[in-house]
Order: structure tokens, then C-alpha cells, then sequence
């Protein structure tokens, strides 16, 4: 039987927040064994800590946020991601305010600064959830679906749809987490240009740069438009005759788009609190309905405590 894992050492990343543009930084640290996953917000009185754990999430809009008592951290879903794949089982992350930083818009930060700071085993089995039979939830109004099945190991198949000329059916696989470094972890979250005034007036990705994010341009509007939208991100200006990726690196991966969605599926199902042996396909997957089948699962677990 494995053993549970930790970090050997702590390690931080700073930078700003996706969506709250606040400078911000996260710790990771060793933790006991059977302690989890958790939150600790170090800028509150009394540093209120925050469990990794799908009951826990009350927004889903465009990231995975924890809430309890009042208390939120946001954007968990890369950093969770990272761990998760890296079998950390146990770790405490100290944040500074109520997001984890966005950095680059994918997990490799946080996958290096697990690689570096090492991980060691403790004195407790790892306890595994079994995929026993098909589970699935779905989503009829977005077309949205999550089936898991038993499998012998953990492997997502991931498949995207848009309606767009750029970004149109994508498809990714994960089969082996020894993998997820080189193959997920650097694949960046990805907005198109036509939402982002919305997310704005939503109050999110006021930290959103073309360093941080994918960019798809593909509904052509007015230069004097575009340039509006700009000014607002305050990125450089661009053609508007010009459809395509805007970011200012090109793409890792002709699929990046679905690379990335595997990846917020890692996270957010890390959130059952243990490691999941079973094979899950994904048809458009999204924070919403990742956290409906990570909560279906958590009730399962509970009622067997």
C-alpha cells in the first residue's frame, strides 16, 4: 500500500490575482498526515483556515472558490491541480488575501516548486477512492457532461466544443499523472475577446493580461472597438482585421485550449479529499459541473464514514 505524501520543504509563488488584480502570495508547507489539503488566510484575524473540499465551493464562475464562514479563497483549481497530480496528499498553503496568484495562467509554477521543494512519505496509508460502477452528471442546458468508470489507475479524456471559428472541437488525454508536468501543467486558461467586458462587469479578471491568459479573437469587430477593450485590459493594441490567439506567446500545444480544461478537471476533483482510481470523460467540462460530480462523490465518501 502507498504511503501518504507531503512536501519535504516549503515553497512560495507570488504575483497577481486573475480576477481581484491584487498582488498576492501563497506558501506551501508540509502538513500532518490525514490533515489534507487546506487554505489558511494569513491577512484575517485569527487566520481562518479553509478545508479543499467539494462541499466547500459556492461559486464557479470562471474558477473554483471556497467559502465557510464568510471566508473565501479563490482560484484554487491550478494549485490544487498540481498537487493533486504530484500524489501530495497532505500540505497547508498560507495566502495573503482571498485568491491563489494566477501567475502564467497555468499550474508549472506550482508543479516546479512541488518538484523543488521534494516530497516525503509519512506514516499513513494512502486511502484511495475506488471507482466501483458508472457515475455520471450532465448539464442539458450547456451540453455538458461527466461520466467516470473503473479503471485500474487515474486517466481523464477530455473533449471541448465552441462555437468558433478558432476555437472549435478539441480533444485531450491524461493517462498517466507522470505525465501531467510536461503534458497539462504548462497549458494555459484561455478567455475570448467578445466575453470579457461581462466578466468585467462581473467583477472578475481585473488582473487578466496577455501574459496570464490565451486571447481568442475570433468575432471580428470595429479597430476603435477593439482598441476600447484594450484599453480597458490595458494590453497593447491590436489588428482588428486580424483573427486568431492575441496572447504575446504563441501556443505549447495545437489543443492547449483542452489541455487546460483537463487540468481545472484535475483540480476540481481533487476536492474529494482523496485519490481516485477510475477513468473520467469529459464532454465540455466546466467548474460548475466539475464541482456537481467532486460533491457526488464526497456524499459517497461521507456516508461511508
Amino acid at each position: 500500500m502507498a504511503r501518504q505524501l507531503t512536501l519535504k520543504r516549503a515553497f512560495s509563488v507570488s504575483g497577481k490575482g486573475l480576477h481581484t488584480g491584487l498582488l498576492l502570495t501563497a506558501t506551501f508547507q508540509p502538513a500532518p498526515a490525514g490533515s489534507g489539503i487546506r487554505f489558511r488566510r494569513t491577512d484575517l484575524e485569527g487566520k481562518p483556515e479553509l478545508k479543499a473540499l467539494a462541499e466547500f465551493v459556492e461559486q464557479t464562475e470562471r474558477g473554483t472558490v471556497l467559502v465557510k464562514d464568510g471566508v473565501s479563497v479563490s482560484t484554487i483549481e491550478h494549485a490544487c491541480a498540481a498537487l493533486y497530480a504530484s500524489g501530495i496528499d497532505n500540505c497547508l498553503i498560507d495566502v495573503n488575501g482571498p485568491e491563489i496568484p494566477i501567475l502564467d495562467g497555468s499550474a508549472i509554477e506550482f508543479s516546479k516548486g512541488i518538484e523543488a521543494a521534494g516530497m516525503q512519505e509519512q506514516d499513513e496509508d494512502k486511502d484511495y477512492y475506488i471507482v466501483r460502477r458508472k457515475v455520471e452528471v450532465s448539464d442539458p442546458e450547456t451540453g455538458a457532461s461527466l461520466v467516470i468508470l473503473p479503471y485500474d489507475s487515474f486517466s481523464i479524456t477530455c473533449l471541448i466544443g465552441f462555437k468558433s471559428p478558432i476555437l472549435y472541437n478539441q480533444y485531450a488525454r491524461l493517462t498517466r499523472m507522470e505525465d501531467f508536468g510536461r503534458e497539462i501543467a504548462p497549458c494555459r486558461t484561455f478567455v475570448f475577446v467578445r466575453e470579457i467586458e461581462l466578466l468585467l462587469k462581473h467583477n472578475l479578471i481585473k488582473g487578466g493580461d496577455l501574459d496570464n491568459a490565451l486571447v481568442i479573437y475570433d468575432q471580428a469587430i470595429p479597430q476603435e472597438e477593439l482598441d476600447r477593450i484594450a484599453d480597458i485590459m490595458k494590453v497593447p493594441h491590436k489588428p482588428a482585421d486580424k483573427l486568431g490567439y492575441i496572447n504575446n506567446r504563441p501556443l505549447l500545444f495545437d489543443n492547449e485550449p483542452a489541455r487546460h480544461k483537463l487540468l481545472d478537471l484535475t483540480g476540481d476533483i481533487a476536492l474529494i479529499g482523496k485519490p481516485l482510481m477510475g477513468h473520467i470523460i469529459a464532454m465540455r467540462p466546466g467548474h460548475k459541473i466539475n464541482n456537481q460530480l467532486a460533491r457526488l462523490i464526497r456524499r459517497e465518501i461521507i456516508d461511508q464514514q
